[in-house]
C-alpha cells in the first residue's frame, strides 16, 4: 500500500523542476558572467568612463558646518557660525542623513574637528556638498523634492 503523501511528494518535486526552466537558469548564469567579464575587462584595461555625465561648473557656492547629534538633531551653520537650518525643522530630516555620511567618511579619512563643508548650486542648477577635507561630495539629484531642498533654499 502506498502512503498518500510520497504520491504528492513526487507531484511537488516534479512542479518544482518545471517552475524555472533549466535553459533560462542557464541564461540568467550566462549574462551574469559576461556582465562580470565586460566589467573586468573595462578595469584592467584602464577603459574611461563611458556613462558618467561631466559635472556642471559651481556658480554659487557657501561655507555651511553641520554640528549636532543622532538624538538632538543637527544644525546647519554659517560661515559666522549662526544656525541657518536644523534638522527637526521644515521637513529637513535629510540633513541629518548627509551629516551621518560626512562623519563616517571623516572617521574613516582619521580626520579631526569638524572643517566647514561646501554648498554649492552648479550651473545646471543641481546642488551639491562638497567636504574638501576628505574629497566626500555628494550631488543631490534624486533624493525627492524636500530632502533636496533641505540644503538647496539655503543657497536662495
Amino acid at each position: 500500500m502506498s502512503h498518500p503523501t510520497s504520491s504528492l511528494a513526487n507531484q511537488m518535486k516534479h512542479r518544482d523542476r518545471d517552475m524555472v526552466p533549466k535553459i533560462l537558469v542557464q541564461a540568467m548564469f550566462g549574462l551574469m558572467i559576461a556582465s562580470l567579464a565586460l566589467v573586468t575587462y573595462a578595469r584592467v584595461t584602464d577603459q574611461p568612463l563611458s556613462g558618467v555625465a561631466p559635472l556642471a561648473d559651481v556658480v554659487k557656492e557657501m561655507p555651511i558646518t553641520l554640528q549636532g547629534t543622532r538624538s538632538d538633531g543637527v544644525a546647519v551653520l554659517d560661515e559666522n557660525g549662526q544656525q541657518i537650518a536644523f534638522s527637526s525643522e521644515n521637513k529637513a530630516g535629510f540633513i541629518d542623513v548627509i551629516w551621518v555620511s560626512i562623519m563616517r567618511a571623516r572617521k574613516i579619512e582619521g580626520i579631526t574637528g569638524n572643517p566647514a563643508l561646501s554648498l554649492v548650486r552648479r550651473s545646471d542648477g543641481h546642488t551639491a556638498i562638497i567636504d574638501p577635507a576628505t574629497g566626500w561630495s555628494i550631488e543631490l539629484i534624486g533624493y525627492g523634492a524636500d530632502n533636496v531642498s533641505a540644503f538647496a533654499r539655503l543657497l536662495d
